[in-house]
């Protein structure tokens, strides 16, 4: 099932994004940062800003009482930001992620937008790859990477974000 999430969620969701990007648990799934940054994804008083504010919503997918995945939809004037996709990294590849982008595009439609723009970081191909199939196109736009005690690089690299949009 698939709801906005709330307060109550915040231990959980900050759990569930942390152990699908970063770390040991993470490489369990494809979606995996491991090999490029240390350090968490994200922490508690992040996502409770996040469900707080009012042009943010965090949909969480929900079986039996346990989050499984979320994804975070920002209002942005013309268009809808997508961010935070994670699934569970047992559980990709089943599905859960193609349902969260489905219900971002329904939640951009009720708002009356029909634009869906995200950023990926840009070396990391099977995943842009994997948006492209799902309609996303490369604006041909990039963004510096934030450093942070949060995004800590790990390779010589310099990292930086590509900026993927689709049109409804």
């Amino acid at each position: 099932m698939i709801t906005p999430a709330t307060l109550e969620d915040v231990s959980s969701l900050t759990r569930l994004i942390n152990s699908a990007y970063r770390g040991e648990s993470s490489k369990k799934g494809w979606t995996t940062e491991a090999n490029l940054l240390s350090g968490s994804r994200t922490n508690e008083a992040e996502i409770q800003q996040i469900i707080t504010n009012p042009k943010h919503t965090m949909l969480k997918f929900t079986e039996k009482d346990s989050i499984l995945a979320c994804v975070l939809l920002i209002e942005k004037e013309t268009k809808l930001y997508l961010g935070m996709l994670t699934v569970s990294p047992e559980l990709q590849n089943s599905g859960i992620g193609k349902k969260l982008l489905a219900a971002a595009e329904i939640h951009a439609q009720k708002l009356g937008l029909n634009r869906i723009v995200m950023t990926v970081i840009s070396i990391r191909k099977e995943l842009i790859d994997w948006y492209k199939r799902h309609g996303y196109e490369d604006t041909g736009a990039r963004e510096a990477f934030p450093v942070s005690d949060i995004h800590i690089p790990i390779i010589e690299e310099q990292l930086d974000f590509m900026v993927l949009e689709k049109r409804l």
